[in-house]
C-alpha cells in the first residue's frame, strides 16, 4: 500500500487519551459526556508486586505477540503482555480522518540513513494494543515454499530453517479464526486443505480496472485474500463480529470491528483464559542473572518504573524495537547478527488518471491480486513480486505526490483535483538480506534518554532490477486500462530482518522455534526473524510464526516437566 509519513514527531505513551474526531467531541460536549474524565479502558492497571513472578512476559501485542499470548494463557500458564501503547476503544476514538488517527502510528522519531531510507512513522509500525495491526491493511495472502528457500533456487540470500509444510497448518487455523474473505479456490501455490471461510470482499473501482487490463494482457488475477469480514463472523472469545462496510479507511483503524486487528480478535481471547495484558508500558530494561538467564524486565507506565519478574521472556516487538531492546541490554549478541540484514519489500507503484470515476478512498485497499509475477519467466532477478490495486486515503496521496512527483502549492492542487479519477497498482517484492543494510543504536537519544535507532538501506542490483520489471509491466497494465498521465513511484515497505533466524549461532540469534541461542529463556517472535523478506506480505506469516512458536515452547516445557 502506499507509504505514509506522519511529518511531525511524537512522543509515544500518552498519560492521558483523548478522543480525536473533532464532531464526536463536540457532540459529547452537547451531550454533557465528560471528555476529561477517563474511561474503565483508560485506568492504570495496578502496579505489580515486585516479588510476583509470571511463567512468561511478551512485550508487544501485534501480530507476533498477541496469538503466542492467547496460546499460553489457554495452556494454563500466568502471563503477562507489556504493550508501549495505549488501549483504544475504536468505536469512540477511531475517526474516518487520517489525520486524526496519527496516534495509531509509532511517532517517536527513528533515523533513516542509506540511498534508500525507509519512511517510518504509519508506513511501517503502530502502537496500542494490537500493534502495527491496528493500521495494516489485512492483506493476508500465504508464502508458498519457493519463498523460503530463495538460497536453494538461486543461490542467492538465506533459506529458512524448515519448509512450508511447517506454516501451512497454521495459516488454515488463522484463516478460519480470523474469518479472512478470500476465493476458493485460490489460483496460485500449492493446494490446500480447506478454502476461505468467507467470500471475496466487493472490488473497488482500481480492482476493477486492473482486473479487466489484465485480462486484455492474458494475466491472472483473483480477489485478495483479507482478514476483514464480508459477512458476519463469530470470533471465539469475542461473540459476533460485523461485516465490513468497505469505508475504505482501513490504514486509520476499523471502527466496526470488521478488520482482523489483534485487539478484536487474540487479544480478548488470551484476556479470556486469564492473561493480562498492561498497556502504556515501555519496557527499558530486560535483566538476567548470573548465568545469563532472564529474570525479568523493567518498564515505564504512568511516570512509574516497574520491574516484573518471570521465568520465561517473549520478544515480539517488531524490526525495529526488538533488536533495539536487544541492542540496548547487550542480549544475545553472540553471532553479531543482531540489527543485521535489515529488508524492506520492494513496492514500486504505477499511477494512472482515467475517465472513470474511481472514488480510490473507498472499498478495501488492495482488492485485487495477481501472483503471476511470483517466479515471472523472462525475469533477471531472484524472487518475484505479487501485483495488487491500489486503494488509497487523500492525505496520503497528496504527501506521496509532493515526494513523488516533487509537486507543491497550486500545481499539487491542480493534480489533486483529479483524485476521485486516480488509480494505482503496486508490487510486494521479495528483499535479499545485504551487509550493508542494518539497524544500530544512534549516538542522538530519544525523549527518555535512550539511543535512537538508525535504519540503514540501500537497495541492491537485484531490487533494482525487480522494480524495472514490475514497472515495465504495470505501465502496459494501465496503458491497456486507458490510462493517462502515467507516473512511477519507488518505495520500500515493511521492516524485516535484524534477529533472523536459523540452525546455528554462528550466523543466527535464534533457533527454529524462536529460542535465543545465547540465553535459554529468551524467544523472539515477529519479523525481525524472518531470514528473507517473502514476496507476500508479512502480517499472516508473523502470526503463523506466533503460534508456531508458543506450540514449541509448550512441547519442549511438557518435556521437561514429564
Amino acid at each position: 500500500m502506499p507509504d505514509e509519513e506522519v511529518l511531525e514527531e511524537g512522543v509515544l505513551n500518552p498519560i492521558k487519551t483523548e478522543i480525536q474526531d473533532p464532531l464526536l467531541q463536540a457532540i459529547l460536549e452537547e451531550n454533557g459526556s465528560p471528555l476529561a474524565a477517563p474511561t474503565e479502558l483508560e485506568q492504570p492497571a495496578p502496579l505489580p508486586d515486585p516479588v510476583d513472578e509470571v511463567d512468561c512476559v511478551v512485550i508487544g501485542t501485534g501480530a507476533g505477540g498477541a496469538p503466542l499470548l492467547a496460546r499460553l494463557a489457554m495452556a494454563g500458564l500466568k502471563v503477562v503482555a507489556l504493550e508501549a501503547g495505549p488501549r483504544r476503544n475504536p468505536i469512540t476514538d477511531y475517526a474516518t480522518d487520517e489525520k486524526a488517527q496519527a496516534f495509531l502510528f509509532w511517532n517517536d522519531e527513528r533515523l533513516s540513513a542509506g540511498q534508500n531510507p525507509v519512511a517510518f512513522g504509519n508506513n511501517n509500525s503502530g502502537t496500542g494494543v494490537g500493534g502495527s495491526t491496528l493500521h495494516y491493511t489485512a492483506y493476508t495472502p500465504r508464502a508458498q515454499d519457493d519463498d523460503l528457500h530463495l538460497h536453494r533456487d538461486f543461490g542467492v540470500g538465506v533459506d529458512w530453517p524448515f519448509g512450508i509444510d511447517e506454516l501451512e497448518p497454521y495459516y488454515d487455523e488463522l484463516e478460519q479464526f480470523l474469518g479472512v474473505s478470500g476465493p476458493t479456490p485460490y489460483l496460485w501455490g500449492a493446494p490446500r486443505r480447506r478454502g476461505y471461510p468467507l467470500a471475496p470482499l466487493p472490488l473497488n473501482g482500481a480492482a476493477l480496472l486492473m482486473q479487466q487490463a489484465c485480462a486484455q494482457l492474458g494475466i491472472q488475477t483473483s480477489p485478495a485474500a483479507n482478514a476483514a469480514l464480508s459477512a458476519r463472523y463469530y470470533q471465539e472469545g469475542v461473540g459476533w463480529r460485523e461485516a465490513c462496510t468497505n469505508r475504505g479507511f482501513c490504514q486509520a483503524g476499523c471502527n466496526v470491528g470488521a478488520k482482523a486487528s489483534m485487539d478484536v480478535t487474540f487479544l480478548p481471547l488470551a484476556e479470556a483464559h486469564g492473561a493480562e495484558i498492561r498497556a502504556d508500558a515501555f519496557v527499558t530494561e530486560i535483566e538476567r542473572d548470573e548465568k545469563g538467564r532472564v529474570t525479568g524486565v523493567v518498564y515505564e507506565q504512568y511516570g512509574v518504573t516497574v520491574r516484573q519478574r518471570c521465568r520465561h521472556l517473549f520478544l515480539c516487538a517488531g524490526a525495529v524495537e526488538t533488536p533495539r531492546l536487544l541492542l540496548l541490554n547487550e542480549l544475545a549478541l553472540t553471532s553479531g547478527q543482531v540489527g543485521k540484514h535489515f529488508m524492506a519489500h520492494p513496492g514500486m507503484q504505477v499511477w494512472g488518471t482515467f475517465s472513470e470515476d474511481i472514488r480510490p478512498y473507498k472499498g478495501i485497499p488492495g482488492g485485487l491480486i495477481s501472483e503471476d509475477t511470483h517466479r515471472p519467466k523472462d525475469a533477471d532477478f531472484a524472487g518475484g513480486y505479487l501485483l495488487q490495486s491500489i486503494g488509497v486515503m487523500p492525505v496520503t496521496f497528496a504527501s506521496q505526490m509532493a515526494r513523488g512527483r516533487k509537486l507543491w502549492g497550486q500545481q499539487l492542487r491542480d493534480y489533486m483535483r483529479n483524485y476521485n479519477h486516480i488509480s494505482g497498482i503496486n508490487i510486494l517484492g521479495d528483499c535479499l538480506p545485504h551487509a550493508n543494510n542494518f539497524l544500530e543504536l544512534a549516538e542522538e537519544k530519544d525523549a527518555r534518554g535512550l539511543p535512537k535507532p538508525r535504519l540503514h538501506f540501500t537497495a541492491q542490483e537485484n531490487e533494482l532490477r525487480m522494480n524495472a520489471h514490475s514497472e515495465k509491466l504495470m505501465r502496459e497494465i494501465w496503458t491497456a486500462a486507458g490510462a493517462t498521465d502515467l507516473w512511477a513511484y519507488e518505495r520500500y515497505a515493511h521492516v524485516i530482518g535484524t534477529a533472523r533466524m536459523g540452525l546455528s549461532g554462528d550466523d543466527a540469534v535464534v533457533n527454529p522455534d524462536g529460542r535465543a541461542f545465547d540465553v535459554p529463556n529468551l524467544y523472539i517472535c515477529d519479523n525481525s526473524v524472518f531470514p528473507s523478506a517473502l514476496s507476500v506480505n508479512p502480517a499472516l506469516t508473523i502470526m503463523a510464526l506466533s503460534l508456531r512458536t508458543a506450540d514449541k515452547f509448550l512441547a519442549a516445557q511438557a518435556r521437561l516437566d514429564g
